[in-house]
């Protein structure tokens, strides 16, 4: 299975495109990585590089750039409107293909020890690699900056890096490691040079001062256009959308007698982001992605059947069917569960789309439009572990191969064994999870979806609980082989909390 990480290092430099270009050949001297974007501005005196390709030509290509940074950039000198602790900022992996999150972060903290090692800059780990709980929000750890940390770190042991000395690097800084979904960084412009209406904006829409859920944000000051800017990371545009940011700002700008003269992506951002926005603004019904000719085409290419002809949904589910028929040991049981997860929350997606329409169900427009949110999420998360799952177990057979003619390679064999054992039990408890959450969502939906769909929900809670059900037989088969007494008990213990929550179907 190939696998495909997102890395987006974030440099203190956006003004001198010489230094931009050494650092980007640096990044690209590595075979199989892929330079997707570069974005650079002067006001904020920051680029943003995205690459992507298999996992150690990414964190390689990634460190090179660290390093080639470290070189050229000195913070005494830098001044912008981003907020920076180090030449390299920030260094996030993200899992795109045939690899998980847990994946990222491991890779992040090998990434963050090669730092320390070889170019001797401090390193700190953020979001879902960060070491305490605290940290995994930037702004904590970036609190006081390059020019306030050089002086705080050697005297506080709580802003002391996760990895290396207790002091930053003296031109460098230190760099900010980790791992995370996709992040959209969006930056919207107003029509009013006053800083302190875009700051007042971006602390009432972040989550951290009560605002949207997934969203940070803060007023910069753009110079170069006179303008005043809400800068804003997304990390999960699916539960907050691009469009409720877009209204909740224009709403906010409209109260202080100013309006919005544009916004921007920096970097790049998912098809699936801006789907989602064109269906809300231009009211879509019964929309789709497959709708997207891109989307189409990219399937047809990759072998998937059109949807048009006779047995179209016969066509679509044959190969999923086939590869489990296969006298292979995946897809298996922990897949299938997988799968029967989503197509309780596809149905429940397709109950709640349905019956917003109808004049019947008028009153619950909102929360029903909410639900068919919630049910896609839950449907993409459990369709993607389908491959998860088996990429786990695919895991745990290569390590039942690796050498033991040592005991040196004995000792490898069996930590990789277990590791791959407890990866094999999280990802069919993390189904279970979501597979009762929908089991239960589906359950609130009766009472404000059409009753001429109630077979469509009770079909949708039986899927769920059987995905429910399946998940769990795989918890515990792994969890026989795993040698870790706590983490077998803290499992089976969550295991039995799930299984209690779908005892009965009705």
């Amino acid at each position: 299975m190939k696998r495909i990480v997102e890395c987006v290092p974030n440099f203190s430099e956006g003004r001198d495109s010489a230094k931009i270009d050494a650092i980007v050949a640096a990044m690209r001297e590595v075979s199989g990585v892929y330079l997707l974007d570069r974005e650079s501005d002067p006001d904020h005196n920051r680029c943003v590089i995205t690459l992507a390709g298999e996992p150690e030509a990414v964190a390689e290509a990634a460190l090179r750039g660290v390093g080639k940074a470290a070189e050229l950039i000195n913070l005494t000198k830098h001044t912008g409107a981003h907020p920076r602790l180090g030449a390299t900022d920030v260094v996030p992996f993200i899992p795109v293909d045939g690899i998980t999150i847990e994946d990222c972060v491991a890779l992040s903290k090998k990434v963050g020890r090669e730092i320390w090692e070889r170019f001797h800059i401090p390193v700190y780990f953020y979001e879902a690699a960060a070491q305490r709980p605290e940290r995994a929000n930037l702004e904590n750890i970036r609190k006081g900056q390059f020019e306030g940390l050089l002086l705080e770190v050697p005297k506080n042991a709580d802003r002391a890096p996760d990895i290396g000395e207790q002091m930053l690097h003296p031109t460098a800084g230190a760099v900010v490691v980790g791992a995370r979904k996709f992040l959209v960084a969006y930056n919207i412009n107003l029509n009013t040079p006053d800083i302190e209406i875009a700051k007042k904006i971006g602390k009432n829409i972040r989550f951290s001062n009560g605002g949207l859920r997934f969203v940070k944000a803060m007023g910069v000051d753009l110079k170069a256009r006179n303008l005043a800017q809400v800068s804003i990371n997304m990390t999960d545009f699916e539960q907050t959308p691009l469009h409720r940011v877009f209204e909740m700002v224009k709403r906010e700008a409209e109260r202080y007698g100013v309006g919005i003269v544009g916004s921007e992506i920096v970097g790049l951002i998912p098809k699936r982001a801006l789907e989602i926005t064109s269906d809300f603004y231009l009211q879509l019904e019964n929309f789709s992605p497959a709708q997207v000719f891109e989307n189409r085409m990219e399937a047809s290419l990759a072998g998937a059947p059109t949807l048009d002809g006779p047995g179209k949904l016969a066509s679509l589910a044959q190969p999923f069917l086939d590869a489990v028929a296969q006298p292979t040991a995946v897809p298996g049981g922990g897949s299938v569960s997988a799968l029967a997860g989503a197509l309780g929350a596809s149905l429940g997606q397709m109950v709640a789309g349905l019956s917003r329409k109808k004049k019947s169900q008028a009153a619950f427009v909102d929360q029903l439009s909410d639900a068919v949110a919630g049910f896609h999420r839950a449907s993409r998360f459990l369709s993607e572990a389908v491959d998860r799952d088996a990429a786990s177990f695919e895991r745990v057979m290569a390590a039942y191969k690796l050498p033991q003619e040592t005991s040196e390679q004995r000792k490898v064999r069996e930590d990789a064994i277990q590791l791959a054992l407890q990866g094999a039990a999280t990802v069919p408890l993390e189904v279970a999870r979501k597979a009762a959450d929908t089991f239960e969502s589906l359950g609130s939906l009766r009472a404000i979806s059409s009753a001429s769909m109630v077979s469509d929900v009770r079909v949708g809670r039986l899927m769920a609980a059987a995905a429910v059900h399946g998940a769990l037989a795989n918890v515990e088969i792994n969890l026989e082989s795993i040698a870790d007494a706590e983490f077998r008990g803290k499992l089976r213990s969550e295991s039995a909390s799930i299984a209690a929550r779908v005892a009965e179907v009705s």
